[in-house]
């Protein structure tokens, strides 16, 4: 009943096994490795890009930092949400890699909305020297709050940005589970819907440590490259992250495990309908659920041996009516059984 984070599960077996192949002998160091060329052809096949730039750092805040600084001018600012993982919980770092402001656009249900995002557009740049130039969108694929967005919100939401000339780069540290919710293929929830750049997420769907830098113009590669080695993002044993990557990508392996987890977490959601002392905050797409029950409920949960993380206030402390919210993430080794023991604590 392990529901704090997809961060928190284990890597897949056949991930460690293809760890244990490449650990065989010796192989050229920082990307040189002949596995990262299977990744790139993988990756460039699965996105229908055959010149697209790919290339491998350890973490999504890498990952978004330094594919936002090479779309980026130090005197820009990049349009997120509130609620943008750039924004609450990258210690700024985009900031810091990009030399940047963030501008926040409102959202609904933790999407940006065409509206808003051109207000936001609108209210910069109109200050000449004084004030931010207008940099890219970036969005968040899936949302902080377990929402997704739709193709043609992405595409409503790209062409906002084209029509000012503005590049977009979609967070998909959930990309799977994303694509697995709306039933597409990577291209369309990528370049065919107007995205210039993916954070391609595997660390939260069976790997260890691999996140794929993907941008659709390759002439940003060789920036790319200097910002992640100036950074200190340049792994030099680069081998141990390409095996991960290809075993992610090979036979379907990584719709597979977002498959298992967006299964879990509808099967959550359902069971969470039925119980009447439980709100749903928002309405669930892929893997993650937000939830309003008692202190009380909470507390007997979380002792009865439940790991979840209790948003905005102490489960243990305070009047036991008052509601609180807390936070499921199925990963893609959890269990009809794990679920539906967790659903029994919550109802009983």
């Amino acid at each position: 009943m392990y529901f704090a984070s997809d961060n928190a599960g284990p890597a897949h077996p056949k991930v460690l096994e293809a760890l244990t192949r490449a650990n065989a002998g010796y192989a050229m160091g920082y990307g040189a490795d002949p596995i990262m060329d299977d990744v790139r052809a993988l990756i460039r096949d699965a996105f229908e890009a055959p010149d697209a730039m790919v290339h491998l750092v350890i973490n999504g805040t890498a990952a978004n930092a330094i594919m936002l600084a090479t779309m980026t001018d130090p005197w820009d600012t990049v349009f997120c949400t509130p609620m943008a993982h750039i924004h609450e919980d990258e210690c700024n770092a985009p900031e810091f890699y990009t030399g940047a402001k963030l501008t926040l656009v409102p959202d609904l249900d933790a999407k940006m909305t065409p509206d808003a995002l051109e207000a936001a557009i609108l209210k910069e740049e109109n200050r000449g020297v004084h004030g931010p130039q207008r940099g890219p969108v970036s969005i968040t694929q899936v949302t902080e709050k377990g929402t997704v967005y739709t193709l043609e919100e992405i595409q409503a939401l790209t062409a906002v940005a084209r029509k000012y000339g503005l590049k977009t780069h979609l967070d998909g540290a959930r990309f799977a589970n994303a694509m697995v919710a709306l039933g597409c293929t990577p291209a369309e929830m990528s370049w065919k819907a107007g995205i210039d750049a993916v954070s391609f997420g595997g660390t939260k769907n069976g790997l260890i440590g691999v996140e794929a830098c993907i941008v659709f113009d390759p002439a940003v590669s060789r920036p790319f490259e200097l910002r992640r080695k100036r950074g200190g993002h340049l792994l030099s044993k680069h081998r141990y992250l390409s095996a991960q990557m290809e075993a992610y990508m090979t036979d379907g392996l990584w719709t597979w495990m977002a498959e298992q987890a967006n299964a879990r977490c509808a099967r959550l959601t359902a069971g969470l309908r039925r119980i009447a002392h439980v709100s749903l905050q928002y309405e669930p797409a892929a893997n993650m659920i937000f939830f309003q029950t008692t202190r009380a409920h909470h507390k007997r949960v979380l002792d009865g041996g439940a790991v979840y993380y209790v948003m905005d206030g102490d489960e243990q402390a305070g009047e036991p009516d008052e509601f609180l919210t807390g936070r499921l993430v199925c990963d893609w080794s959890m269990t009809d059984t794990g679920v539906d023991q967790f659903l029994a604590l919550m109802a009983g």
